[in-house]
């Protein structure tokens, strides 16, 4: 019988370490939890790392990963015929043995059900936990565009956002039918005749959610959201604004994919007239030729959002640049049901949602979270400051709703409505 001995990892067993790894790995089983790049990674960095050898050849390995007084363990790999030998139960001693000599306490490992070293752990006295799921979110985007997306101050936003949308049907299933459905479906839409929309507008009274909706249309995607700030943009312009302006837009050249959202985008591009000034003018006309380069490529959304559509460019809002103009309202009774739900949800059957609803009839989105947030704080130093430990009721949130002053008016809402019957493009 061949007798194996254990030893540290050296970089030149690189190779060796790669084939026991392929071979650790049964056909059509799952993917390793830690790829072998990682693995690789953390063993020429010094982590924990032992292999088995017989003469001159790697039968096994295992490698670890430290943080703090915890450890993970990345690999237990054995080749094909060394296996059933006592190697992997003496690579997790060994390893062990070295962890622990570094104060790691609590060692960890996430493998496949059945894969190379189960038996391993299980044989020294590793806990089994089932019922545990593992979750891991894949970056879809390479290095290069990482550091691009990271330059702009852009970002992959969380799953989730669409759904949780609160109320806002109506909105929601016009851009759901609108822009979502042709840009996450571009092969379908083809065959129909669809072209996929390059560029939204939405406009509305302030704090109705068209952030909000542009987020949740990034994170619907799975594509990243860059905002362009025009205040920013003015107040680090060197060359002049329209400069500035133009050199951005280049920048987004290194994104595959992208949703571009520009809030209160009247301030460059508000109506040109004669008491506008050379300034204003070029920052007009730069994005006015820049919006047509940004719609020659595919998965990509510019999404400009604007409290006063009245007061753009009627250039700006043609069909050649923008595919639609869509209203985002404020929130009907059933919608500003569902957002007060959504933020009472602790203590949603103890409220009387129909006289929140009632007295919230001015009430925006953001309106309704501040005094949701406002009558939870309440109910909050009630029962810490003065031990009156009594649950948020009703009426703790008919205060704070007095307390709050109402982002729309009467005349707002004309104006939108007035708006909505003249712009409105869908």
């Amino acid at each position: 019988m061949s007798v194996w001995r254990l030893r540290d990892y050296h970089d030149d067993d690189l190779d060796q370490a790669i084939r026991i790894w392929d071979e650790s790995r049964e056909p059509g089983s799952l993917e390793p939890v830690f790829p072998v790049a990682e693995v690789v990674a953390a063993a020429r960095s010094g982590q924990p790392a032992v292999v088995a050898e017989v003469g001159d050849e790697i039968v096994g390995m295992t490698v670890a990963q430290t943080q703090g007084d915890r450890a993970w363990v990345l690999l237990v790999a054995l080749g094909s015929h060394w296996r059933q030998r006592g190697i992997g139960s003496a690579l997790v001693a060994e390893l062990e043995r070295r962890l622990r000599s570094v104060g790691v306490r609590r060692i960890s490992a996430i493998i496949a059900d059945g894969a190379t070293g189960s038996a391993a752990f299980e044989n020294s006295g590793y806990l089994r936990r089932d019922g545990l799921v593992y979750y891991e979110m894949v970056d879809r985007l390479g290095p290069d565009q990482t550091n691009a997306l990271t330059e702009l101050g852009g970002r992959l936003l969380p799953h989730g956002l669409w759904q949780a949308l609160a109320g806002m049907e109506r909105e929601k299933d016009i851009i759901e039918r609108r822009i979502v459905l042709p840009l996450a479906h571009p092969d379908v839409a083809d065959r129909y005749g669809v072209r996929p929309p390059k560029a939204v507008i939405l406009f509305g009274p302030p704090g109705t959610g068209k952030t909000s909706f542009a987020k949740a249309v990034a994170s619907r995607l799975g594509w990243p959201f860059v905002e362009l700030f025009p205040s920013r943009l003015a107040a680090t312009a060197t060359g002049g604004l329209a400069a500035s302006l133009r050199e951005t837009f280049a920048e987004f050249a290194e994104l595959d994919e992208l949703v571009l959202f520009i809030d209160e985008v009247e301030e460059i591009a508000a109506a040109r007239s004669g008491t506008a000034t050379n300034v204003e003018l070029g920052v007009t006309n730069e994005l006015l030729k820049l919006i047509p380069a940004f719609r020659e490529y595919d998965s990509r959304l510019l999404v400009c959002a604007t409290n006063s559509i009245r007061s753009l460019d009627s250039a700006f809002m043609r069909p050649g640049r923008f595919d639609y103009i869509l209203p985002i309202g404020p929130p009907d009774p059933p919608a500003r049901k569902a957002i007060w739900a959504r933020y009472l949800s602790p203590v949603h059957d103890a409220i009387d949602l129909v006289r929140l609803v009632a007295a919230t009839e001015l009430f925006t989105p953001a309106d309704i979270e501040f005094a949701a947030r406002k009558g939870a704080q309440a109910a909050f130093e009630r029962e810490v400051l003065h031990n009156k430990g009594q649950p948020a009721n009703t009426d703790d949130f008919i205060a704070a709703i007095s307390d709050t002053r109402p982002t729309l008016t009467t005349e707002i809402l004309t104006q939108f409505e007035q708006d909505n019957e003249r712009y409105t493009r869908m």
